[in-house]
Formats: C-alpha cells, structure tokens, sequence
C-alpha cells in the first residue's frame, strides 16, 4: 500500500478551517431552519410518534454508506474538495424538493435522501485533520460554526413564524435558499496535497487500528441513546400547552450552549486527553436522561434540554477528533468509517425510541438512561 504522507499544512490550515467554517455556517442556518420544524411538518401531515423516530434515525442512517464511501474514495484518489462541494450542492437541491412534497413518507424520504450530501463529511474532516496540530481545537472551530448556523437558522424561523405566520413548506423554501450560499466560501479553499492510497474500500477498513474500530464502537452505543432531537423538541412542545414558539426558542438556547462551549472543550481535550472530556459529556447525558424521567415540569425540561446542548459541545467534535488522532495514513477512510457506523446505529435507535415514546416518554429516557450507562462503562477500556 503507498502511504499518503498527508502533510500538517500550517500555511493554509486555518484559512481551510474558517472557510470550510463559513461554508458548514450557511449551510447549517439553513438546515437548522428546518430542522426544529420537520417533527411539526411530519405531524401536521398526519405522522406520529413513530414517524417521527424513525426520521431521526433514517436521517443519518441512510446516508452512513456514503459517508463511508466517500471517505474511501477519497483517500484512494487523493482528493478531497470534489466531494465536499458536490456534498453541500446535493444538499442544497434536495432541500429545494422538499418543499413540494404533499405526505409525511415523503418527507422521510427526501430527508433521508438529502444526506446522501453528506459523503462531504469524511473528506472534508481529513482536510481539517491536516490542517493543525490541535485538532480538538480545529474540530471545535468547526463545529461552533456548525452549531452559530443552528443559532441563527432557529432564530430565523422564529421570527418567520412570530412575525410572518409563514407555513413550513414557505420557510423551507427561504432555508434551501439560504443554504445556496455554502458553495462561495468552497471556491477558496485550498486542497491539501494527499497521494493517493490505491486499496480496496474492504482492505482500508481492515487497515484501520484495532483501538480505532473499538472507539467507534463505544460511540455506536452511546448513539443508541443520543439518537438525535426531534422527540426531545416535541417533548417541549407537548409540555408548552401546544405552542410551537417555546420548541424553537428552547432550540436556540440549545444551539447557543453547544456554539459557546465546543471550541472551549476542544482546547481542553488536547491539553488532559481526549478520553477524560469524552467521559465527562457521557456522564452528563446520563445524568440528563436521569433528570428528563424525574423532572416533568415544563421548565426543568427547558433546563435538561439546555444541558443536552452541553453534551453536545463535549462529545461530538471531540470525537471526531479522536478518531482522527487514532486514523494513521487513513483519516478520510476513519472519518468514513466512523460516520458509517454512527449513521447505521441511527436507525435501530430511532425506531426504538419512536416505538417507546408511543407508549411513554420517561420509559424512553429509562431506556436512553440504561445504554448511556453501558456506554460509559465502554468508554473505560478506550486507550489512547
């Protein structure tokens, strides 16, 4: 196998990350414009509980081949911008589609079929890798652009709704529109210089460390439970006495924590490990699910939401990051892999979590409680 010598390019490295930063910036104010408003899009078009989890899960779950396999491909080809701009202009056209679908199964497939854009992921997080030394630091620069977009994007719907009274196939529309915008800032990026590793996509996987594939497991059970947040959003709507206004500013308050402590975290996790930081956002979740089965009251609900938002500042970067740290010559083909599993692992907990919030919500967080727990328990023979 040739190996890729991908360089740490310190010339270009934080130019790539702001500017593929402000691209995942406006893509994701457009994207987060939708996503606090597709459980009420699937519910008004007749869905339900179960519709709803199984959206959740199908939403990245679909999508998790094409992750993996432009992660591959990628490093087999030794490039890495193709499919990070072909990923972010299939997003943005199947958007534009979904605000003429007429049911909420087509919802579910145009939303499941959107992540097909997603096979971005993987190359551009192997662009990121390479870009610095302090990868919690790059990974969380990143991902408090990703989590600024889901800031501005809800507070846009919310003034769309308060304001304007827009229905939802109106907003998707502005949304898809807005989301045009994350091609610009591509054109300015610079590739990295990457040769190409000419492997079969199932030699690359075989190739991956014993300690990476065992990590991604650990995050594959955690996901089981962290399946995603459209039950936790309809969960405060149904606890606001029907009024979709305080989902969308409970939301915000999400985005506004996740945006404020990911890159603070990600600092943290260079400086005392990766491991450390990852356990302690796993153990606040638990503490979260704990407090979502017991604290019933509308405004506890607000809190234990916002403290989701610090969970999310905690893991989701700082995992990425780690998987990069453990990924060797391989990263796009790691990211890949990693994204792969995690999206295929979506599926099973969305169903499951749809299926035991029909019957009740805190059974639901009894079940998330349980495999958090497991989880936890996992992440104690990671090795760093």
């Amino acid at each position: 196998m040739k190996k890729s010598h991908e360089r740490i390019d310190l010339k270009n490295g934080n130019k790539n990350i702001y500017l593929l930063g402000a691209s995942s910036l406006c893509n994701d104010i457009g994207a987060e414009m939708i996503t606090p408003i597709l459980p009420f899009y699937i519910t008004a078009l007749g869905g339900g509980g179960l519709a709803v989890g199984l959206l959740s899960g199908l939403r990245e779950g679909l999508s998790s081949l094409f992750k993996l396999f432009g992660g591959w491909y990628s490093d087999k080809i030794g490039k890495r911008m193709p499919f990070v701009f072909f990923g972010y202009l299939f997003s943005i056209i199947s958007r534009f589609l979904l605000s003429l679908v007429t049911s909420w199964q087509y919802v579910i497939a145009l939303v499941s079929f959107e992540r097909f854009g997603k096979l971005r992921d993987a190359p551009r997080d192997a662009i990121i890798s390479v870009s610095t030394k302090n990868r919690g630091h790059g990974f969380g620069i990143h991902q408090a652009f990703d989590a600024s977009g889901g800031i501005i994007g809800a507070l846009i719907v919310l003034f769309l709704f308060w304001k304007f009274q827009l229905d939802f196939k109106t907003i998707i529309l502005f949304a898809a529109g807005i989301s045009s915008l994350s091609l610009i800032p591509l054109f300015f990026v610079k590739e990295p210089k990457s040769s190409p590793i000419k492997i079969k996509l199932t030699q690359g996987i075989k190739l991956l460390s014993k300690k990476l594939k065992y990590f991604v497991f650990v995050t594959s059970v955690f996901t089981l439970g962290n399946f995603g947040l459209y039950l936790f959003i309809l969960l405060i709507f149904k606890n606001a006495t029907g009024s979709q206004i305080i989902p969308l500013i409970a939301f915000v308050l999400f985005n506004f924590i996740w945006a404020l402590f990911t890159i603070p975290f990600g600092n943290i996790s260079d400086k005392i490990g990766r491991k450390k930081v990852l356990m302690s956002g796993y153990i606040l979740f638990f503490i979260t699910a704990i407090g979502f089965i017991f604290l019933t009251q509308f405004y506890f609900l607000i809190i234990l939401f916002v403290l989701y938002g610090l969970v999310f500042a905690i893991t989701q970067s700082n995992q990425r990051a780690f998987v990069s740290d453990l990924a060797g010559d391989l990263k796009a083909t790691a990211m890949g892999f990693y994204h792969a599993i995690i999206g295929l692992v979506n599926i099973p907990a969305g169903l499951i979590a749809g299926l035991l919030w029909d019957k009740s919500p805190q059974i639901m967080f009894v079940y998330i409680s349980i495999v958090t727990l497991v989880s936890i328990v996992l992440l104690t023979f990671v090795k760093e």
